[in-house]
């Protein structure tokens, strides 16, 4: 056992004071304050939807299509290398300190939009605010994972989902309140942003009464601050036996060879990487975030004007926040693959709705409607079904070895798409229409539902060893046939 800790009978003396906090309503107060990073995350990937068309402008930051796409994916591009270094600085300074940084950088980079004088500094502005994104996305349910008792972990970690989609319902809701209640001002775009400051005020001094998290702890071989953590959020007697298995846990860890790049030459190991990396693109090959992030640009292009578009996307966020939490419910009762399939099935039908009624219907009254009604249908199938289900296989696929260097190339794909998509939409929208851009997304879809039917196993009820025993079996059968060809 490593010599840094001490034994845990010792750190649990009887001088410890009796826990007067109620565990349960301390990690409710835990998990509230934490996943305000989840609504951040929500409202400032949210927000872009309606504060673009009015900051481009010419009387304000006078954007093209190429400029617009880059205000909205710079914050992507920039949460891609946030969420890479936000996990190995979250080990060394611990999660706590790690969530209080990213909540001051949240409210610095917010007022440096907010106060933007010209696209340049936007774009600089919104790049540093992906950095908080990501290490969002990342540090938050690990701390969340690190806190919640086994039986909660699950219902815990899937608020942060339930957050970032709730708060970019928000982010909707305050634009097309501040847009019909604004009378006409110019600068409606710079108050939309400005309202991410309130949560990012309320996570930075929440974090203060919130606790390091008691793994965190462990491994540096704090063992009495990692209990006194654990008597507060466990029972008493619940709260020694965690520390030993904590101690464990971190003890077979530091004795496991970590994978990298090297480890790609394995075919096995290979397989996982790259199913893992279709798994991530595929989720935003769909063109999800172009609704979330260009609901209100579509809208208008349907034929809604402004202020009647910002209302209508409010029904965006709402059937998500809706969907999210049936997918969550969901997710337990069925097998993964299946429902996956199915979401792929509804986005593409959406999709492909999308794009005939936009060419057939053009000009017609009706013809916004349905692209209302075709994008919460997309949705509901996206965030109900697609998406709890992606971040479940991601966790599920990768062993033991594999898992910090799985997750994090995969985790930086799926960044790196959703900026593309992001990038070059409203330069497509702009360049082939609405009709053929939205068949785009549909090509992807079917892509994406070929490559779950013939290449992705069902992972629901399998242990992580299962997996990277079917994983070696596979590729040890697949060199058996090619072996037996060749002897033909």
């Amino acid at each position: 056992m490593n010599k840094q800790f001490e034994s845990v009978q010792n750190v649990a003396r009887p001088d410890v004071p009796p826990q007067k906090n109620n565990p349960k309503k301390y990690l409710k107060l835990i998990t509230i304050v934490s996943t305000f990073g989840g609504l951040l995350f929500g409202y400032d990937t949210g927000v872009i939807n309606g504060a673009l068309p009015y900051m481009a402008r010419p009387d304000q930051l006078n954007l093209n299509a190429f400029t617009e796409g880059l205000v909205a994916s710079s914050l992507l591009l920039g949460a891609a290398f946030g969420a890479v270094f936000s996990g190995r600085l979250s080990d060394h300074k611990g999660r706590k300190k790690v969530i209080l940084y990213l909540a001051f950088v949240f409210l610095i980079t917010t007022l440096g939009c907010t106060f933007a004088p010209n696209a340049e500094l936007m774009i600089f502005f919104r790049f540093l605010l992906g950095l908080a994104v990501g290490g969002a996305s990342v540090t938050v349910p690990t701390f969340l994972a690190e806190v919640s008792p086994v039986e909660l972990r699950g219902r815990m970690v899937t608020q942060n989902e339930l957050m970032i989609v709730t708060g970019q319902l928000l982010a909707y809701t305050s634009n097309a309140l501040i847009a019909n209640l604004s009378g006409g001002s110019t600068h409606i775009w710079r108050y939309m942003l400005v309202m991410a400051t309130l949560p990012a005020i309320v996570l930075w001094i929440g974090m203060f009464f919130v606790p390091e998290s008691p793994r965190c702890y462990a491994s540096k071989g704090k063992l009495k601050s990692a209990l006194k953590v654990l008597q507060k959020i466990r029972h008493i007697n619940h709260a020694k036996l965690e520390l030993v298995s904590i101690k464990k846990s971190i003890h077979t860890e530091q004795k496991i060879n970590k994978a990298s790049f090297r480890d790609l030459g394995t075919p096995w190991v290979r397989r996982i990487v790259f199913l893992g990396i279709g798994i991530a693109v595929l989720q935003q090959a769909t063109g999800v975030n172009s609704i979330m992030y260009y609901g209100t640009h579509i809208l208008q292009n349907a034929g809604f004007q402004m202020d009647v578009a910002l209302v209508g996307n409010i029904a965006n966020g709402l059937i998500s926040v809706i969907a999210v939490i049936f997918g969550i419910w969901l997710l337990g009762k069925v097998n993964h693959r299946p429902l996956l399939m199915v979401g792929l099935i509804g986005t593409s039908s959406a999709l492909l709705l999308i794009s005939i009624f936009s060419q057939t219907l053009q000009g017609s009254p009706v013809l916004p409607f349905l692209v209302l009604s075709m994008t919460v249908m997309f949705l509901a199938f996206q965030q109900g079904a697609i998406a709890p289900v992606t971040w479940l296989m991601l966790s599920e696929i990768f062993p033991q070895r594999l898992r910090g260097f799985g997750m994090g190339v995969t985790v930086f794909c799926l960044w790196i798409t959703n900026f593309l998509i992001s990038l070059l939409f409203p330069v497509m929208l702009d360049w082939i229409g609405l009709s053929r851009t939205f068949f785009v997304f549909f090509v992807f879809g079917i892509a994406g539902l070929i490559f779950v039917k013939f290449l992705l196993p069902e992972t629901k009820g399998k242990s992580l060893e299962e997996l990277e025993l079917y994983f070696r079996n596979k590729e040890h059968s697949k060199q058996k046939t090619v072996k037996i060809s060749e002897g033909d």
